[in-house]
This record gives C-alpha cells, structure tokens and sequence, in this order.
C-alpha cells in the first residue's frame, strides 16, 4: 500500500526517467524528417505535473492523483503527451476519495484511464502507446486476481507493456519497415519503470536537468540570459550548417573571422555540420561566412538588448504579481479565431486573414494544451474556431474545449498549414460558425500540401536510400523526392510540378527561415517557367523552421 508522499515520488521518478532517455525515444521517429518529438512532448507534460506536484506536501494518493492529472491536462503537448495525460486521468478518477492505494487500486485507475485514451482517439490504432499501456494494464489486472501485492502488480504492468512494445512492430507494418519499435509506447515504459523503482525499492530516479525546466538545446539556449553584464554587441546570432563535402576551408578560419567582428564566438565542429554562435552587430556576414562552409541548416538571431529590456520588463511585473500572458478577452464579439502557425511570415498571414490569436508552434514545437486555451481565452469572441495546422496537435486542441467555459470552442482539424489558410479564407460571415464548419473544412479538405526538407538520419523509407541531411519532398506527407545532392530548389520545383495538373489554378509557396530572398526568387522563376501559365504562383515569406519550403496547390 502507497500513500500519496509514494505516489508522488513515483511519478517524479517517472518524469526523471523519461527525461533522460527523451532524445533516445525521438530518434524512434518512423519517418526520416526532423519532426521526432515524441519523447520531448511526453516528457514535457509529465514535467508539468512535476512543478505541481513539487509545490504540494498532500499525503493524500487521492489529491496527488488529481493534481498530477490536472498539471498534465493542461500541459499536454502532441498526440503522445494528450494520451499520457488521459492516463493518468484515470488514476485521478480511480483514486478519487483514497488516501492510499493498494495494488488492484492502481490497475483499476490505470484501467479507466487506457478506456477513455482508446475513445479520446477517432481510430485507435493497435502497436502504439494505446497497445501498450492496455496490455501492461491486463498484465497487471491478472497478477492482482492472483493476490499479488502492490509491487508484484506494478512489476506485472511494467513487463506486460513491455511485451506489448516489442511487438509493436508486428501490430504497425510502417514501424516494421522503419525498423523502429512506438516511441510513444516506449515514452510510457520509461514512466513505468522509473515508477516502479519506488514502489519496489523506495528510491526515485534522478535526472542531471533540474525537473520541470524547459526542454531545450543548451546551444540554442535564450541569448538574454546568456549575460548579467553590459551587453556589447546586439545580436545573439547562432546557426548550424551542413558541411559541404568539397570545402576544403579549415572552420578555424570561420572561428578566426568572427573574432574579429563579435564575442562569445563558439565554433564546434565535426564531419557533418559545424554549430556557430556569436555575439556580434552584423548578423549577416556572419551567416555569409557560413556560407562559404556549407548550406545553412539552422539560424537563430536574438536581438539580446531588446530581449533583455522585456525579460527585465516582464521580470518587473511578476514581482509585482501581475500576469505576463495573453490577458483573458471578453467575449463580445460574436466569432472569432485562433491558430497555431511558427514563423513570423506565417503569424503575419493568419493574423490578416482574421486570427485574433496566433500560437507559435507547428512541426517539432507543439504547443501546450493550456497555451491553446490561453489562447482561446484571449480571443474577444463568444465562438472561437481554433485551427491546429498539425495533426500532432488536434489531440491536444480537442482537450481545450471542456478547459474553457464562458465560451464554445470548436476545433477545425486542420492537418497542414496551408489547410489553415484555406479554411479561413473560406469562412463566411453569412453563416453561423457550425454552419460554416462543414465548408471551411471542405475547401482544407481540397489543398494538397508539399514539403521540402532535410533528412532527420540516415534511413529507407518508401524504397528511397536516404542519408542524413538529404534533400527530400513531401506530398501530403508521402515522400516523393530525395536529393542526394542537396538541390532544395531543383527539390521544390519538382515537387511543385509533380503536384500541379489541370485543375491547378494555384500555387503558393512559402519559404522558411535559413532560406534567401534570393533562393526563394530562383525556386519561383523556375516552377513558373515549367508549369502551365494559367497557373497563378505566389511566393511568401513564411519564416518557417524545419521546412525550406510549404507549397499550397489548389
């Protein structure tokens, strides 16, 4: 039997467990693009429940259940996070009124958190973390009918999941042929685990990273925080490139010339790509040094002056108890309308066409349950459509709508970005919001999506050998092309003509971060020189992170 001091400690350990394995269970991405997040959002929404949970001294399993389940609701980020909180839902249901817990307590809460888990998705699908936690819950149901005591339950659950990992490749041919087992069922094993070591030895796993901090790349860590003296140069500038394999150039030299224009010059370098960070007033000639090594992969540019004057701003208002969030919005208009895009281009866009409220994230970057519903509840409106833009993300959007009470939500399921912009440029003001759901997700529902970007690993996938940083084209989300040679425009152009046919009266393409004006004019001219001229082609900035390139074809 646990109380709720064991409880806690259990799911800390939990928490701690995944954390020190979540860039292990990312890689277990099936598909070869930079978008394995699994284990960063699961982690992430455990660790919510942990700054919670770290503020509590309950000795109630009951409370330390409710809490948790609370915490990770809000804080749920991706399909694999949302499903976690819903388990974990469970135990608060199941423990509810229970100071303590015995075995058959815990499969029981378990066991109403795997049912609603199965009913949250609109088709489960066996040999991912559903299959897992349902199976380690059987297991477990079985050895308490036994008599089996608290620690032999849970011993039970966690081999029981485990098994049922292992055969996710079986139940999942796309995982077979990747030859990877369900990152999410994986996420939730390392929970298991790291619970079980308290429930059988009393000690809880510890992790090096602080529980419950944000889950970043130290290298491209926030700049104003980097610095509590004068700040000398402005920009905090920091990219990544791809080595090119016929450069020659020492990336001493690289170190040596932004020397002598910076400080803080960090150059870390290996076979494949060389990471830069440098504090400097010319952005730039810093990337365009970069250049001369290779295609840039990655930039981030801070204005460290500017972040400092807001952290210094916003650190001011905590103090003074104020709230730094998007402030809660009467509804006083009628309709209204939240999405989620990354990029400021994209923010630009969907701002016009109408969002009140814009939520960075997208690919790689889910946003938190409770950022959507601050989201919506920052938006004046008594209606408010929200649109994910992300598969991984709908889940979590989804569970803003019991969050939010003074007024309807109702969420598009709006899979890509440029499914989003047509969806709003379909609303029509003449008609009541549900009425104008069914349209708006038939004009989504004609958008083909096209994607250009880089290979996350070396992998084969669909028939295509693919190696690491590859070039490689999407249509709506099947690979098409890959680009040994790296080509990003010879990429999009092909992309682009293998999309557009006769009924083609439109193509967008929007170009990320990393990418020139430039590029993006040479990829333009092209697709227009080799596609039909009644074809309209539009080119946008969209700022967009991990795609060189979104194209919208209608």
């Amino acid at each position: 039997m646990i109380k709720g001091t064991d409880l806690k400690k259990a799911i800390i350990s939990g928490a701690n467990n995944i954390l020190k394995y979540k860039s292990s269970v990312d890689e277990l991405n099936i598909f070869p693009v930079p978008d394995g997040d699994t284990g960063t959002n699961m982690s992430m929404t455990i660790g919510s429940a942990v700054r919670e949970l770290e503020k509590s001294d309950s000795q109630s399993a009951a409370e330390i259940a409710r809490l948790a389940a609370g915490a990770m609701l809000r804080g749920a980020r991706g399909n694999s996070g949302v499903i976690l909180s819903i388990l974990f839902r469970g135990f608060s249901k199941g423990l509810e009124g229970k100071d303590s817990a015995e075995g058959t307590d815990l499969v029981s809460a378990l066991g109403l958190g795997v049912e609603d888990a199965y009913k949250a998705v609109m088709k489960p699908t066996e040999g991912t973390i559903l299959t897992v936690s349902r199976v380690g819950c059987e297991t477990g149901k079985a050895a308490a009918e036994k008599g089996g005591d608290l620690v032999a339950v849970w011993e039970a659950v966690c081999s029981g999941a485990e098994e049922a990992l292992k055969q996710t490749p079986e139940l999942l041919p796309v995982l077979k042929r990747a030859g990877v087992i369900d990152a999410g069922g994986k996420g939730l094993c390392l929970i298991f685990e790291g619970m079980l070591s308290v429930f059988r030895d009393g000690v809880m796993i510890q992790q090096d990273v602080p529980a419950g901090t944000d889950l970043k790349d130290d290298f491209f860590r926030n700049a104003a925080a980097e610095f509590d003296q004068e700040i000398h140069f402005t920009y905090c500038t920091e990219f990544i490139v791809g080595r090119d394999p016929a450069c020659t150039k020492d990336p001493a030299e690289l170190r040596a010339f932004l020397e002598t224009m910076g400080d803080c010059v960090l150059v870390v370098n290996d076979d494949e790509i060389i990471k830069v960070h440098v504090h400097t007033e010319d952005p730039g000639n810093a990337l365009e040094a970069g250049l001369a090594f290779g295609q840039l992969l990655t930039v981030k540019i801070d204005n460290m002056k500017e972040q400092h004057r807001k952290n210094s701003e916003k650190e001011q208002k905590e103090n003074a108890g104020k709230k730094t969030e998007s402030a809660p919005a009467d509804p006083v208009n009628e309709v209204g309308f939240a999405a989620v895009a990354a990029g400021d281009g994209l923010k630009t866009l969907f701002t016009d066409l109408g969002c009140g409220q814009v939520v960075s994230g997208g690919q790689s970057m889910n946003p938190s349950t409770e950022q959507l519903a601050a989201a919506v509840r920052a938006t004046p409106a008594k209606t408010v459509l929200v649109l994910p833009n992300n598969k991984n993300i709908i889940l979590a959007a989804e569970q803003v709508i019991p969050l939010v009470t003074d007024r309807k939500v109702i969420v598009l399921p709006t899979r890509t970005i440029p499914q989003g912009l047509s969806a709003l440029l379909a609303y029509n003001p003449d008609l009541s919001p549900e009425e104008n759901t069914e349209p708006m997700m038939k004009a989504a529902s004609a958008v083909s999506t096209g994607t250009v970007t880089y290979a996350a690993r070396d992998s084969e996938f669909s028939g295509h050998k693919i190696r690491k940083d590859d070039t490689m084209g999407l249509v709506n989300g099947k690979l098409e092309f890959v680009d040994h040679n790296r080509d990003i425009v010879r990429v999009c152009t092909r992309l682009v003509r293998s999309m557009a046919g006769r009924g083609t009266s439109f193509v967008t393409l929007i170009y990320g971060n990393g990418i020139s004006e430039e590029t993006a004019t040479d990829a333009y001219n092209q697709i227009k020189s080799k596609i039909s001229g009644d074809i309209e082609v539009t080119l946008v900035n969209g700022g967009q992170p991990v795609y060189y390139f979104i194209v919208s074809v209608e």
